[in-house]
């Protein structure tokens, strides 16, 4: 826990005043790497404090309710998180692991600026919405609500856990372009809509520095159509 929090304070701290910083609320990691809910107002309300704490912010710039089944009512958590705001510790709420009616109902309550679920090339979000405590229907609808109403999609898991080799029209794609894979994925999603803003994660300066590349490769309709079909 908040190991990337103290990653992100001990490279970019003192901040520059255009950068954006980005946390997510609702979920407590266990022992064996699972997730939890930890949606409860005083939950979040932690969450939130141990983000300002090891972050060195005063106020989070964008904030994600990351939803997970459990007993404790939707609306109540997004209540928490709008409360939050109004005592000045987030700027922007934005929302996690969510489908359409709940993006809807919070709509009716606050501005959302972004959505963060799962996509990619390989799969859309059929992973995600078979997992444990999901929330999430089909990923195309979400896509376009997030297209109509202006606000960003985030999608995790954007190259399928580095696996993206394994699908052949990625595979046949990156080899005619003389890409990598994972490239090639981030290029597809850049393609697919202009609200997607895909978050790759990177254990070195080498892949991060190809996954920023990715947003100069122009795909053309065929190669779209050939990395689509399954």
């Amino acid at each position: 826990p908040l190991v990337s929090n103290r990653v992100i304070a001990e490279a970019l701290h003192p901040y520059p005043r255009d950068l954006v910083i980005a946390t997510k609320l609702g979920g407590k990691r266990l022992p064996d790497k699972g997730w939890a809910p930890f949606i409860r107002p005083e939950e979040l309300k932690q969450g939130c404090e141990e983000d300002l704490r090891s972050l060195k912010l005063d106020r989070v710039d964008v904030a994600h309710l990351r939803y997970m089944k459990t007993d404790v009512p939707f609306l109540e958590s997004l209540d928490a998180m709008i409360a939050l705001q109004r005592e000045g510790k987030i700027r922007h709420i934005a929302l996690s692991n969510v489908a359409v009616p709940l993006i809807l109902q919070a709509l009716e309550r606050t501005p959302i600026v972004a959505v963060q679920n799962m996509y990619n090339v390989h799969g859309g979000g059929g992973f995600l919405a078979k997992a444990a405590h999901a929330e999430v229907d089909d990923p195309d609808a979400v896509l376009a609500l997030c297209e109509e109403r202006g606000m960003a999609y985030l999608p995790f898991f954007p190259l399928v856990v580095g696996n993206l080799g394994q699908h052949p029209g990625v595979a046949e794609v990156a080899r005619r372009y003389g890409k990598t894979p994972a490239q090639i994925g981030i290029a597809w999603l850049l393609a697919r809509s202009k609200a997607m803003l895909p978050i790759p994660g990177t254990g070195s300066l080498e892949h991060l520095e190809e996954n920023w590349a990715a947003r100069s490769i122009a795909l053309t309709a065929d190669d779209m159509r050939a990395m689509t079909q399954r």
